[in-house]
């Protein structure tokens, strides 16, 4: 319960902090070149990091469930 409020909390400050941040900005990476507003960047490194994280832990869980199964 209190793990789901503080990830609450934290999501809810990212947003105050990407509403705060619409200015457009140019980012390059490599050989590609995009000008987009502040916050969708800001928006997207999150989704890719919630979603990195994610996928770190499926192993772990994985093999949590299997031996679970085993018993």
């Amino acid at each position: 319960m209190i793990r789901n409020i503080v990830f609450i909390c934290l999501i809810g400050l990212v947003v105050i902090f990407v509403l705060q941040n619409t200015q457009v900005v140019e980012v390059r990476f490599l050989l590609w070149t995009v000008s987009m507003s502040r916050a969708l960047i800001l928006f997207a490194t999150l989704a890719i990091g919630l979603i990195g994280g994610w996928l770190l832990t499926l192993p772990k869980r994985r093999k949590t469930l299997l031996e679970k199964r085993k018993k």
